[in-house]
């Protein structure tokens, strides 16, 4: 199978491309940055380099700026939109006019789209809330939606936060871990929807694999912790002080709106459509995701 990739050298992007190649399908990566290609996986610095007459079978879109990336200022917001709706927006486009369409196209987006929920336990079913990175992610699976118009199966992948070693949301969050101090941020009772990074991977392989799925899924694991919860799970690999919280007004000083969207409240969203169709969890708790991370991290340490 010929993928496209977009965002295909991003913190997800590092272990999907190598699966894929892995499985040997053949990959394209859109990529604004120069990189060398190899014999199964080329680098596009624009669509219109993509052969009129050999499109690809199937489109992996993760393009976007961090929501957690940098401060919520006007112009980051414009980023954020220019990068993941118009982005997307952009790709449909370009795909609606062309001879040869996709068979599938599995569209990135966020738990984010729930807003803060407390502890409700969200499907793919539950309605959308409200602030400024809900109707990011409203506007971004809209664009994405239109390829179901086209003809293409279409799945909206509505990503928690994704763990693992090499990058991501985890090398931040485990810093002050690593100089002896644990905490959470506010009263550390709002949820955490989080997967590891494999999980995302597989799940990807197995949505291309599965012709009659099609849809919205929550990529996060079938077990959301509270960041207290999560905090008891890291102090297990390091040697800290006992738990404190980050005040919530500190938060919001350093951090500003992304702080109250992001990291004060939080979602307890669950996979269901996922497991409803077979998918089976590789790292289904926060104790064995974290274990596999921090066991694999001593392993590339050792002599």
């Amino acid at each position: 199978m010929h993928i496209l990739i977009t965002g295909g050298t991003g913190f997800i992007g590092q272990a999907l491309v190598p699966r894929l190649l892995q499985a040997g399908h053949r990959i394209s990566i859109l990529s604004r940055s120069q990189h060398r290609d190899t014999s199964r996986c080329t680098y596009l610095r624009s669509l219109e380099e993509l052969p009129a007459d050999s499109g690809p079978d199937a489109v992996i879109n993760l393009a976007g700026a961090s929501l957690a990336g940098k401060r919520w200022t006007r112009a980051y917001k414009e980023e954020l939109v220019a990068s993941r709706v118009q982005g997307t927006r952009a790709l449909v486009d370009h795909f609606a006019d062309s001879a040869q369409r996709p068979r599938i196209l599995l569209s990135a987006s966020a738990i984010g789209y729930y807003g803060a929920r407390g502890d409700e336990p969200l499907t793919e079913d539950a309605a959308p809330g409200s602030g400024f990175a809900s109707q990011l992610c409203q506007d971004w699976e809209a664009e994405a939606a239109r390829a179901a118009e086209l003809g293409i199966r279409t799945c909206l992948l509505r990503l928690g936060v994704v763990l693992d070693s090499q990058g991501g949301a985890l090398k931040e969050m485990a810093l002050p871990f690593r100089f002896g101090v644990a905490s959470w941020p506010g009263t550390g009772y709002q949820y955490l929807s989080w997967i590891h990074r494999e999980d995302v991977v597989a799940a990807m392989g197995f949505l291309l694999e599965k012709d009659d799925l099609a849809g919205v899924f929550n990529l996060t694991a079938p077990a959301p912790v509270t960041q207290r919860e999560f905090c008891q799970a890291l102090q297990t690999h390091f040697r800290t002080l006992p738990g404190m919280p980050v005040p919530s007004p500190v938060m919001r000083l350093l951090l500003g709106e992304m702080a109250g969207e992001l990291l004060l409240t939080g979602q307890r969203v669950l996979p269901e459509a996922l497991q409803r169709a077979g998918f089976r969890f590789r790292h289904p708790a926060i104790e064995d995701a974290l274990a596999a991370i921090f066991d694999a991290q001593a392993g590339d340490r050792l002599p």
